[in-house]
């Protein structure tokens, strides 16, 4: 297992949409896990579900199915869920938003996640399971974060069997690992491993496109 310290990757100005993303999440997160609903009642509300998608429909006490492409994005199901994924949107998203501006970085990070629910639908589309998490937008972040900055060094934390240390790695090996790592994990676990993958491809993909108008400086 790696998981992600922090890299030795300066950025030039403060990035405070990765920093109000992070607070807003934890901020929805808290409210609705210390509501007198509970979670629960809010993931019933507000999480995506393929079925509704797919066919056109919107269940009992659900909102419009449309607007869960973005209400799930700011859903976690509980402590280890947010602080995972706010650990890597902090660590690989200021880098982002310092090389696309705070606007281009927004409409990136959004529409990175609703391209990663739409994979998650296309492979589940009858799924009645709900999908929650900023996993899939963050997974569009680690994909531009690869094609930019391809040899900043992640300070990484390895637990493998008796191996417990903490290492630095070119960007480039953590991230094509971690990308591994959702390949072979996909089916298990209840993780909606394909928005993962989904997400990361089209941040690979397409950081170029909205970097297009901004001097392109893909760094080594």
């Amino acid at each position: 297992m790696l998981i992600p310290l922090k890299d030795e990757n300066p950025t030039k100005k403060f990035p405070f949409v990765t920093l109000s993303l992070i607070i807003a999440n934890v901020f929805i997160f808290l409210y609705q896990y210390f509501s007198p609903n509970g979670l629960l009642y809010y993931i019933k509300q507000m999480s995506l579900i393929p079925y509704e998608i797919t066919h056109f429909v919107s269940l009992p006490f659900r909102i419009s199915p449309p607007l869960t492409f973005f209400t799930s994005l700011f859903m976690h199901g509980d402590f280890f869920h947010i602080a995972g994924n706010m650990i890597y949107l902090w660590i690989f998203g200021n880098n982002v938003e310092d090389f696309l501006g705070p606007i281009r970085f927004t409409m990136f990070y959004l529409i990175s996640g609703i391209s990663a629910s739409l994979v998650h639908i296309i492979f589940y589309p009858n799924s009645t399971i709900p999908l929650i998490g900023a996993s899939g937008a963050i997974s569009g972040i680690l994909g531009a974060y690869l094609l930019l900055y391809p040899y900043a060094r992640i300070h990484t934390f390895v637990f493998l069997f008796f191996i417990v240390k903490i290492i630095q790695l070119p960007a480039y090996f953590f991230l094509i690992f971690w990308f591994f790592m959702q390949i072979i994990n996909v089916g298990v676990g209840g993780v909606a491993w394909f928005a993962h993958i989904g997400g990361f491809l089209f941040g690979l993909l397409f950081i170029s496109a909205f970097a297009r108008k901004r001097r392109r400086r893909f760094l080594s």
